[in-house]
């Protein structure tokens, strides 16, 4: 690529001034960081026309990833990183006076995900780069992905995402690859040469266009591809007010995650999905075209893989192309369906598995609603063969039941393969949740632990640990991630264990800078970094951990000598704009914050910090700065979790729940190397199910709960009148639906043994050395190698 600096230096510099048009002292960092994203897309597009040739000519089985998320973050370090040649450029931008940090500050995080879901597909795409594995995702371009937010008053207010203000200098837009999707319209039934076919008559059109970005391998040829949709007006619109088509085609993709608690906003997420699903089967299929005859070998060449319920209506609308565009047989193509289509579930959360009501489906999608219907009609005449007269069975197992259409079911029904993402939570899928269906296709149900991909999380993030680990084991683990296991050898070297210290006390520092440079507070980096960093929902129960941090306030009040080791707590969380309950947990965590950083004696012992607009970029600095990293989800709730695998890579300890891959990351580190408390799974599986669960008894018998829980509407905030009865409510008259009292009872006491664990330095960084050393496995290579092996049936491809 670059020979030298002094190469890179004029090709750059070149570059810079044909863009602009102006002397290098003239240009702006905002124009020299574009200047360079130029250049670096030019310089590996050779390689990315050469992957996607390789790809078509190679008869090899391809995977395209459906997702409504990609949460990608920022680009420029990663792909430098990726291509080998990030050290050249810092040198040589350092040489003409340009700091690279300060370039890659420019570039703003492609919001395009909430959280886990997406993150967990950007790490995919990385790992199938990395691997040589012919592997593509498919998304939305939102114009404004997930939202801003802004703590105000300590609230939450949501303000539009701007990641395309100055453009994408990474995506390259393919408008001769854009294809329609129809929407609304009547459905004509017609015979043709005997056969009963179908048309879609009065339609509403939107253009899908498609715009490319490139996904680099670390030091591979190999250069993927992720195509995200723009929804356009088509050319010649129908529609009689072009105003209102107008406004409603690029409403498609404009925000990810349109509010849906009313039927224009259920509409709008309906028409994300089949928009995203519709666009990127054509655009498979017009792929697949080109090199095969028929599509009756489909599923040998091709694998979709839908990640989580959103994308669904791949199975409905791949029929649809089979059967009216294709005139192949319905059993024909329910075969050829079912063995392309595979699925991911990642939760038992009954609102996230999603249904549609029947009058909003079907006037939208009327064609895939008859598919839909006969698809369910089918299944049910095959339940009443095995379960006869069990009407109630056959009920709970049909695709549409009592107005519904169940979106889990028919992803289950129309896919070869699915899978949970830890072990508990897939046995908690096929025994609990799913057993109906595990029973009858025992075949389909496998596990597939999350992973995150280490070179981003720990050789990116965290290049000061990523040189001690080099000097200390060599190189290997960036490609062989499982190479971390030799620093076990280590955790018993003072020397080590002393560099690995001074590296977390230097990352800690940083976080501080940042912290002190975004809010004026000023925190102690002697202090313990406890973190709880995550999607914002009851269960994950930051209302827990500040329940936790009230009840320390409360004990430093009453004896001010009681023996504590200084805490710095800090959150970052976004809510849901119209999760009502999960803003005002964010608006008591400021509050306690306030409190706590205003005592003039607490303070020198507790700080709680609110990070807002928590994302990657972010994340990047705050997990090699923890201590301690907060996976406190209700047991049975987090399907897996990959926040709690990039802390315990980057040497955090875990202070969690036996929860998703919580239990996991205990079974590699061994029960004396990581912090549990709290209910199991089964446990909490057996108050849903059997009852006896009361939070007044926890109320009542225990002085601290009931200070902490009274504290939230006693006054003790000033001028919060009613503002936490909500909460209150929840915990007492709600009967606390995530028992948090309960193990708030367990917390208390964990933590407690937290901070006498951190005072002993030497057997803490023993601890996490042994986490780090252990954390290879959960590399989302390890976890892409048992997909393209276990589900897929992919093998590499290797690129000039």
């Amino acid at each position: 690529m670059f020979q030298s600096k002094e190469q890179f230096k004029l090709i750059f510099l070149q570059k810079l001034q044909m863009m602009y048009g102006k002397r290098f002292e003239d240009t702006t960092v905002s124009e020299q960081y574009h200047a360079l994203g130029q250049l670096v897309r030019e310089q590996i597009s050779a390689q990315w026309i050469e992957t996607n040739e390789k790809h078509r000519t190679c008869k090899r089985k391809q995977v395209y990833y459906l997702s409504i998320e990609f949460l990608l973050g920022r680009m420029l370090g990663n792909n430098l990183l990726n291509l080998g040649i990030r050290d050249l450029c810092e040198e040589a931008l350092r040489e003409i006076g340009i700091s690279l940090v300060e370039l890659e500050e420019c570039e703003i995080d492609a919001g395009l995900g909430n959280g886990g879901l997406g993150r967990l597909a950007a790490c995919f795409l990385d790992s199938l780069a990395s691997l040589n594995l012919p592997g593509h995702g498919c998304g939305i371009r939102y114009k404004h992905g997930l939202f801003d937010q802004k703590i105000v008053n300590g609230y939450q207010v949501e303000l539009p995402e701007q990641w395309l203000t100055h453009g994408n200098v990474w995506e390259v837009r393919r408008a001769d690859e854009a294809v329609d999707v129809k929407f609304w319209g009547e459905v004509e039934a017609y015979r043709e040469n005997d056969h009963l076919k179908f048309r879609h008559i009065g339609a509403e059109t939107i253009t899908a266009v498609p715009y490319d970005m490139p996904i680099i391998g670390y030091k591979t040829s190999t250069v993927n591809t992720l195509r995200l949709w723009n929804a356009e007006a088509a050319p010649y619109p129908t529609h009689k007010n072009v105003l209102q088509y107008k406004r409603e085609t690029e409403a498609v993709s404009e925000f990810l995650y349109p509010d849906d608690t009313n039927d224009e906003g259920k509409i709008l997420r309906l028409k994300q999905q089949y928009f995203l699903v519709a666009a990127s089967l054509r655009s498979i299929i017009n792929s697949y075209r080109k090199q095969y005859p028929d599509l009756s070998t489909l599923y040998q060449y091709v694998a979709i893989h839908i990640n989580d319920t959103h994308p669904v209506l791949a199975i409905p609308e791949l029929m649809r192309i089979l059967v009216d565009e294709e005139s192949i047989p319905w059993d024909e193509a329910w075969e050829i369906t079912t063995k392309t289509i595979s699925y991911t579930n990642h939760t038992t959360l009954s609102e996230a598995l999603e249904r549609w009501p029947v009058p909003i489906f079907k006037p939208l999608l009327p064609r895939i609603f008859m598919i839909v219907e006969e698809i369910n009609e089918r299944f049910c005449r095959e339940l009443w063969d095995i379960y006869t007269g069990e009407w109630d069975h056959i009920e709970r197992m049909a695709l549409i039941s009592h107005g519904v259409i169940r979106m889990a079911h028919l992803a289950i029904v129309g896919s070869h393969s699915i899978n949970g993402v830890a072990k508990i939570h897939t046995e908690i899928l096929k025994h609990r949740e799913m057993n109906d269906f595990y029973v009858l296709f025992p075949n389909r149900f496998n596990n597939k632990t999350n992973g995150i991909t280490h070179r981003r999380w720990l050789l990116k993030a965290n290049p000061q640990l990523s040189t001690l680990i080099t000097d200390s084991i060599g190189e290997k683990w960036i490609t062989e991630p499982e190479e971390l296991r030799r620093l076990e050898h280590f955790a018993d070297n003072y020397s080590f264990k002393e560099q690995l210290m001074n590296v977390k006390q230097k990352r800690k520092e940083i976080l501080a800078s940042r912290i002190y440079n975004q809010t004026g507070l000023k925190i102690d980096t002697q202090s313990i970094f406890d973190v709880q960093v995550k999607r914002l929902h009851a269960y994950k129960r930051q209302l827990l951990n500040v329940l936790h941090i009230m009840h320390l306030y409360n004990k430093l009040k009453e004896n001010p000598n009681y023996d504590i080791h200084p805490r710095t707590f800090i959150f970052g969380a976004k809510a849901s704009p119209g999760y009502h309950y999960a803003k005002k947990i964010i608006k008591l965590i400021n509050t306690v914050a306030d409190k706590v950083n205003h005592d003039p004696v607490i303070s020198n012992i507790l700080k709680v910090v609110f990070i807002e607009n928590y994302r990657v970029s972010i994340a990047e600095e705050i997990i090699p700065a923890t201590d301690v990293s907060i996976q406190i989800s209700t047991a049975s709730k987090e399907a897996s979790g990959t926040g709690n695998m990039k802390f315990m890579m980057n040497g955090a300890l875990t202070l969690g729940t036996l929860d998703g891959a919580n239990i996991e990351i205990g079974d590699a580190v061994g029960k004396e190397n990581i912090y549990t408390f709290g209910l199991t799974s089964d446990e909490v599986l057996n108050y849903y199910e059997n009852g006896g669960y009361r939070s007044t008894d926890y109320y009542h018998h225990n002085k601290p709960i009931q200070m902490v829980v009274d504290q939230l509407v006693n006054g003790f905030f000033p001028k919060t009148g009613t503002e936490f009865e909500l909460i209150y409510d929840s915990l007492l008259v709600q009967n606390d639906e995530f028992f948090v009292l309960k193990d708030l009872l367990a917390y208390i006491p964990i933590q407690q043994e937290v901070g006498r664990g951190y005072g002993k330095k030497s057997d803490w960084y023993r601890k996490s050395t042994l986490n780090i050393s252990k954390s290879g496995y959960f590399s989302s290579d390890r976890t892409i190698k048992e997909y393209a092996d276990g589900i897929w049936g992919l093998s590499k491809v290797l690129v000039k």
